[in-house]
């Protein structure tokens, strides 16, 4: 029912702004000196390092000659995180006629529905932060994300959890299509490695509230809370609240809480939690560690998840385009199938006919002493 109202609410806000979703993929265009490519984003978000990772990754590639010789130049949008907004701007980076291809958008609400406009107009989107499986349900051919689903995140959770010994576990969930998803990915995973699920829930009114949810899960035996929330969106304040009621279970969640801003926000209440992300900057690759050196030069600190997957997107379309013909962006699509396996910063990239990117990317870590311990696995 949610996503047939998203759907429904997508298409009355294209009506309205007059948005024309007529294919345009075979529109050929006369390429500029520059080649363009359009980013997405809720730029005026702190601190996720996402726009200075974009950028360290243009000047690289236009200092070593650029692409087919021409340089690169990224055309930023900011969607605002808002629906109507990035719709927008997804219809206007499908109209330019100069587009080569598109970076985002960062929350899969957005990301989901704009893909039927990049997808019409034939222009490759790869998104690197919507991790809702749906993006990639469409059988649409121009559409890619440079991180692991949800669902692959929960798998790999499940897998690990299991092996700790876990048997039977609790789910919070937020009741829209990330936390619905997360859930029942985690659920169906968790169940394949032998750990039941006792309750699932996503509402507690009050501390005295949560308490009588924790006497009836210690009822049934429980060992483990998964969290499928955002941790900037209330999943934080679960954390807290949990500590507050003595919930000392172990706790796991999903990228969303991939940030240590997160330690700093819940102190000692974070301590333990494991989660599920894709960026080691531990990995002894050198593309990894040329990359941070050269991040940190720049920019005086280290990178974030965001700059990291920022990066690899830049130079995946790169390198896509740089075999691509430039001036039919319909081609950048194949172009990135065709990279096969591709060694980036967080891990080696591989896309499948769906555009979802199975390479070797997932990460597990745990809140130790305040800071990310980094697992092997």
């Amino acid at each position: 029912m949610l996503q047939s109202r998203m759907i429904k609410k997508s298409i009355v806000i294209m009506l309205f702004l007059g948005l024309s979703l007529w294919p345009l993929g075979c529109t050929q265009v006369n390429p500029s000196e520059e080649i363009l490519i359009g980013v997405a984003w809720p730029f005026a978000s702190p601190d996720d390092l996402f726009e200075e990772g974009l950028d360290l990754a243009v000047q690289e590639i236009n200092d070593q000659g650029g692409i087919q010789g021409r340089k690169l130049s990224l055309l930023k949008a900011d969607d605002e995180a808002e629906l109507e907004k990035g719709l927008a701007t997804a219809q206007s980076f499908a109209d330019h006629k100069g587009m080569q291809a598109v970076i985002g958008h960062r929350n899969s609400f957005i990301s989901i529905p704009a893909s039927s406009i990049y997808d019409q107009a034939g222009l490759a989107m790869v998104s690197p932060a919507s991790t809702s499986p749906e993006l990639t349900q469409h059988e649409y051919t121009h559409v890619f994300r440079n991180i692991p689903s949800d669902a692959e995140i929960a798998r790999q959770l499940a897998i690990y959890l299991a092996e700790q010994g876990h048997e039977r576990m609790v789910i919070y969930y937020t009741d829209d299509s990330y936390g619905n998803g997360l859930a029942n990915a985690f659920e169906d995973y968790a169940g394949a490695q032998g750990i039941t699920i006792v309750d699932r829930f996503n509402y507690y009114s009050n501390l005295e509230d949560l308490e009588r949810l924790h006497d009836k899960w210690q009822a049934f035996g429980f060992d483990g809370i998964f969290i499928a929330k955002i941790a900037a969106e209330g999943g934080a304040q679960f954390l807290m609240d949990a500590r507050a009621v003595n919930i000392e279970e172990p706790l796991a969640a999903g990228n969303s809480w991939d940030s240590l801003s997160l330690t700093g926000a819940t102190g000692a209440a974070a301590e333990g939690l494991l989660v599920g992300s894709f960026f080691n900057p531990q990995r002894p690759s050198s593309e990894t560690q040329d990359f941070i050196e050269a991040f940190r030069q720049k920019y005086q600190q280290p990178p974030t998840s965001y700059a990291a997957t920022g990066y690899d997107a830049v130079n995946l379309l790169a390198a896509a385009l740089e075999k691509s013909d430039l001036a039919n962006p319909t081609t950048v699509a194949q172009g990135l199938r065709d990279l096969g396996a591709w060694e980036g910063v967080i891990g080696v990239h591989r896309f499948d006919e769906q555009g979802d990117d199975i390479g070797d990317l997932i990460v597990l870590k745990k809140v130790k002493d305040g800071r990310f311990e980094y697992l092997k696995q």
